[in-house]
């Protein structure tokens, strides 16, 4: 049951409050206190006050799963749902209380199923406000949410009255059918870590709908197989891959806590060589323990809720790092090695082990290093590699071809399972697979082929596959399909890009600016990606914090967001991938001038990067590409024109 009380508001008016409380307080063993208790008596009185003339059901306590919270009050009459949270004893309407009842309608627009078509109106009630905003509005969006309303105690009532008129001519709701819709949450991997972590279940926070292959098949199938390796005591490793934001971390943080068994010898752990995704997560996690344990009226220090979430979530190089000191098998039978592709081809870990450790007699491949580890137990280990299509960025990453080739040349015993897909072309692994053909086992339930990343537009990934590909008649028809529900815009001005974002996003909802790390000329417009800033307060802090995304002073790289999102982005495309009738041309700035880059690896790692810029956006990005200027000689107009002509040509709207 999605709600701890339901009635018709007739029957509703007929009840006394110590009543409706009991009921309230009976319904799944919900954990009353007196304060709320308290808040309840003051609630009821004021919805008696204003439903006394209108027909309909008013439900307490409704939840809104993918947040973990439960809205105050719904109330739905004729064609419109009212969404009411209530701040007993306040009286002023704090921005983030505004946010609160902004973002549970936003969940429920985005993620409800009868939520999709139907007028949601957020109303904030801070009993004590002399002062109110009434104003029914619309947004841009045009999807029938309405900005937040906020009112004192005795104008619920007029805000009622006032809607209906507004939003006569929709159709009326059914009720029963309402709250039975299906709830499809689509969780930014920081949401869904924090669940994972405090629940160990993927159930309410993914998707099950029949566009999307639910998650929950992938992880059964990598524990059949752990299962399987555990019970024959044989050696396994696992190829999992998918499009960008398909849900491969969520994936691996699933097998991490589903495997979290110290005491049976089964324990996992998840490792990943992105940094700022291991300190993002870090945090988020120990922030979250923190403020669980504090509601709980227990006190814990942030650095005790870390040490915690260490012996879950690890970087990759501490792990390989530990090995190289102890030679003892590791303590986990199961690694999780996500964005695995990422890891280090031999040559650059022989210069890395020789110059930064001092081992000059290393001779692996990080691959085939981190492979041993897991080999030195006598019995079992799986090893699982989350693999990312085209997601190799910077110098020395080997893809995906150098585990398959450590299987071939070192270890002749392990099993291998595939996906399928990992034959594309953007794996770069045909060859390697070939080698192993006798001990491979390919299995589908190894791909995730939707993007979990954007609910809105599950052909984002193609459309810029397309566009990074110059494949323009298919970019078309894939900017056809997505532009409706999934805005992308063009634009050769800053200023008017950030304020699209701030106009476009709602509630919490975050945006930011992402450039590439190689964008060393865009210094006029106050961007400089050599100036250090904090990942985590990038991420994780709100919009009244400098230092944080919603500020849009500080930019990420590709460096700092792979493996992250945001709702709304805006990337600012400069002079390093400039799009000719010849093809995407690449360059890099040094000293006071661009040069072509003619390494074909470079090349790739520039076109890779822009991949994973324009697919960060879950809900929509603006893409500015500066006028240029004739008389700077490093940002001369035809740097910049092809590119911005070539968007166009597939169809961006120009603001």
């Amino acid at each position: 049951m999605n709600y701890y009380y339901r009635s018709t508001i007739s029957d509703f008016l007929q009840k006394n409050t110590n009543e409706i409380i009991g009921t309230i307080t009976r319904s799944n063993e919900f954990d009353a206190t007196f304060l709320q208790n308290k808040s309840w008596e003051q609630q009821i009185p004021i919805l008696k006050n204003a439903l006394q003339d209108f027909d309909g059901e008013i439900f307490f306590e409704f939840s809104i799963p993918r947040m973990g919270k439960r809205v105050d009050t719904l109330v739905i009459i004729q064609n419109v749902v009212f969404v009411i949270e209530f701040k007993v004893g306040e009286s002023n309407f704090l921005n983030h209380h505004t946010d609160q009842v902004y973002d549970y309608a936003l969940d429920l627009k985005n993620f409800h199923k009868t939520s999709l078509n139907v007028v949601l109106v957020p109303v904030l009630i801070a009993t004590e406000a002399k002062k109110s905003f009434t104003e029914i509005s619309l947004t841009s969006h045009n999807d029938n949410l309405t900005k937040p309303v906020k009112i004192g105690s005795n104008e619920l009532k007029g805000v009622i009255q006032k809607t209906l008129l507004s939003f006569s001519n929709e159709p009326i709701i059914n009720v029963t059918e309402y709250v039975s819709g299906g709830y499809m949450p689509t969780p930014t991997i920081i949401e869904a870590a924090v669940s994972l972590y405090t629940t160990h279940n993927v159930e309410n926070i993914t998707r099950c709908d029949a566009d999307a292959k639910n998650l929950t098949v992938t992880t059964r199938k990598i524990s059949k197989i752990i299962e399987t390796a555990k019970n024959e005591n044989k050696k396994i490793i696992c190829f999992v891959t998918g499009v960008p934001g398909a849900g491969k971390t969520l994936v691996g943080l699933n097998v991490a806590t589903s495997h979290f068994d110290n005491e049976n010898g089964n324990a996992s752990v998840y490792l990943s060589g992105n940094k700022p995704l291991v300190d993002i997560l870090q945090e988020a996690l120990a922030r979250d323990k923190v403020q669980r344990e504090k509601e709980m009226g227990n006190r814990i220090t942030k650095k005790e809720a870390q040490q915690a979430v260490k012996a879950f979530i690890q970087i990759i190089h501490h792990y390989r790092d530990e090995y190289l000191k102890n030679q003892e098998a590791p303590y986990d039978h199961v690694a999780i090695f996500d964005e695995a592709q990422r890891a280090w081809n031999r040559e650059q870990t022989v210069k890395f082990m020789k110059q930064k450790k001092g081992i000059a007699d290393f001779d692996y491949s990080e691959p085939e290093f981190l492979i041993s580890c897991l080999n030195r137990h006598k019995d079992w280990a799986v090893i699982i590699c989350l693999v990312g299509g085209g997601q190799e960025i910077n110098t020395g990453e080997a893809g995906i071809s150098e585990w398959l080739n450590a299987m071939d040349k070192t270890f002749s015993d392990w099993k291998v399972y595939i996906s399928p897909n990992l034959t594309d072309s953007e794996y770069a692994a045909v060859e390697a697979i070939e080698k192993l053909k006798d001990r491979v086992s390919f299995d589908e339930n190894l791909h995730l082929s939707v993007s979990m990343r954007s609910f809105r537009a599950e052909k984002l990934s193609s459309f810029v596959k397309n566009i990074l590909d110059i494949e323009i008649e298919k970019a078309k028809e894939d900017f056809s399909q997505i532009a409706e529900k999934y805005p992308i815009v063009l634009s050769r001005d800053i200023v008017k890009a950030k304020q699209w974002l701030k106009e476009k996003a709602r509630g919490s909802e975050r945006y930011g600016i992402v450039v590439s790390s190689q964008a060393l000329r865009l210094k006029p417009f106050a961007i400089d990606v050599k100036t250090p800033m904090n990942h985590v307060n990038w991420f994780l802090d709100g919009k009244y914090d400098v230092r944080s995304s919603f500020y849009l002073e500080d930019v990420v790289t590709e460096f700092h967001i792979q493996g992250l999102e945001l709702d709304w982005s805006c990337v600012v495309w400069d002079g390093d991938l400039r799009y000719s009738s010849n093809g995407w041309q690449t360059f890099s700035f040094k000293g006071n001038k661009w040069q072509n880059i003619n390494n074909y690896e470079r090349k790739k790692y520039l076109l890779n990067a822009y991949r994973v810029l324009l697919t960060r956006a879950r809900q929509g990005m603006v893409i500015v590409i500066p006028e240029g200027n004739s008389e700077d000689h490093t940002r001369k107009k035809e740097y910049y024109d092809g590119t911005y002509n070539y968007l166009k040509e597939i169809g961006l709207r120009t603001i």
